[in-house]
């Protein structure tokens, strides 16, 4: 926290600031991420302060000089953080005041903390987003390659964690791609209303000086800027929009691990998780535990709880800048963060997991082949409804005789409906049941095919 003296508000209050109120006040150890972007902001907005006659040439080329020591040491490790210093900002104007002296004053001239704050946030989430955009799209990848070699292995399809229908092991991790697709396109979308320049807009009013913001907009690379100033520094509106999406992220994530945990325990035995993306048990020495996929589960609700929480923080506020948003920086640099390496380690256990082909299809039963035996029947001309009801009846039928729906007679079948014929057994094969489905997002290997093509051509577009 500045020392008294030191603050930028001091003429106004008198005394010393009660101890309690200073930690709490105090964002120097969630903020120190915003010193290289608020360093670049400092330098453009200085080139408006002279153009707007504010700042002399020499006194721009000794702030810019002074400004960019400060960058130096800051890719360096060496700027000092005084303990008196409540953010990083006042840390960067300390130290720009005892490069080049008092003409460091100069560069707040019509400048405030709201659209200082919230021009280097933007900044901040503008190149993380790209960061993040590079590991989804990594992970988007994987899914697509592993998807593409292992066309051929077919394993038990699952509804309410129930048998269902026989599909692709591509066509399920495809599943998971398309959603993550989605999630990439949200993140390209966000970015381009991140990308709005809030920095010219003062407090609430606007600033006062003639200030060039479209000069400000093209240094500091922003594609327009803010309409209204009193919007400009109060909205949060791309906090929100990104916790949001990255909340969706993790739900996705969280979906896949939990697919993943179940498939890689001895009662699926489907994959053999790589160890390094597991840990042993400090007591059962057989144990190999999915804690990468479990930390990936339970970090979705982390991700979650930041949402709700700045949603709560935004959902009171009066217009206009007010203290409670300190609370995004927070927020949105946990989350990245978190994002980052777990987007990572997603891909980690993804590229390197064991898939085991005769296990998924020794766990294929005649019994998930009921629909089929029901499209036989509506392929013969029986309403669906009426082949439904039979293939129920048949189903009763081999529990009672305690045979698989497949070693049922004709003469058994044929019982149920003379529609049955000797034709049936075709029904039965794991392999044709995939085939069948070769409609547009089918599990038969020429629509996986396509949507292999698909995603890949997403992908490119996107990182375009």
């Amino acid at each position: 926290m500045a020392s008294e003296g030191n603050k930028l508000y001091e003429g106004r209050l008198v005394g010393r600031t009660d101890p309690i109120l200073e930690k709490l006040n105090s964002s120097i150890a969630v903020d120190q991420c915003l010193s290289e972007v608020d360093v670049r902001a400092s330098i453009a907005y200085a080139k408006a302060l002279e153009k707007a006659g504010i700042l002399s040439r020499a006194e721009l080329d000794k702030m810019i000089s002074g400004l960019e020591k400060i960058s130096e040491e800051i890719s360096k490790g060496t700027l000092v953080i005084a303990k008196t210093d409540e953010d990083i900002h006042t840390t960067i104007e300390r130290r720009l005041k005892e490069l080049i002296g008092d003409v460091a004053g100069k560069l707040h001239t019509g400048r405030s903390r709201n659209d200082q704050v919230v021009t280097d946030l933007r900044m901040l989430m503008r190149n993380s987003i790209t960061m993040l955009s590079s590991h989804l799209q990594q992970l988007i990848w994987t899914l697509v390659e592993r998807a593409s070699a292992e066309i051929e292995v077919i394993l038990p399809g699952y509804t309410h964690l129930q048998r269902a229908q026989p599909i692709r092991w591509s066509h399920l991790l495809l599943s998971h791609a398309v959603a993550l697709t989605r999630d990439s396109e949200r993140l390209i979308e966000i970015k381009k209303r991140i990308n709005v320049l809030p920095l010219g807009s003062g407090a609430l009013a606007g600033n006062p000086f003639g200030l060039d913001r479209e000069l400000i907009c093209k240094e500091l690379d922003f594609a327009s800027i803010s309409i209204n100033s009193i919007d400009a520094v109060s909205d949060r509106d791309f906090v929100v929009e990104f916790l949001s999406t990255s909340s969706l992220i993790m739900i996705h994530l969280s979906k896949l691990a939990e697919d993943l945990i179940l498939f890689s325990t001895k009662e699926f035995g489907f994959i053999t998780l790589s160890d390094a993306f597991c840990t042993g048990s400090s007591l059962m020495p057989q144990k190999k535990n999915p804690d990468s996929l479990e930390l990936i589960r339970s970090k979705a609700g982390r991700v979650i709880g930041r949402t709700v929480g700045i949603l709560m923080v935004l959902k009171g506020l009066p217009s206009a800048y007010n203290k409670d948003l300190q609370e995004d920086k927070e927020a949105v640099t946990d989350v990245i963060d978190t994002l980052s390496a777990v987007l990572q380690v997603t891909t980690g256990v993804i590229s390197t997991l064991q898939m085991n082909k005769d296990t998924m299809e020794k766990a294929l039963s005649p019994d998930m082949l009921a629909t089929d035996l029901a499209n036989y029947l509506v392929r013969k001309g029986m309403p669906f409804r009426q082949a439904h009801t039979a293939v129920g009846k048949a189903v009763h039928l081999a529990e009672n005789k305690g045979v698989t729906l497949n070693h049922l007679s004709v003469e058994d079948l044929k019982s149920i409906t003379p529609m049955m014929g000797s034709d049936v057994s075709q029904v039965f094969n794991q392999q044709s049941s995939v085939e069948q489905y070769s409609c547009p997002g089918g599990t038969g290997k020429g629509s996986v095919r396509t949507q292999i093509e698909q995603l890949k051509e997403l992908l490119k577009k996107q990182r375009e």
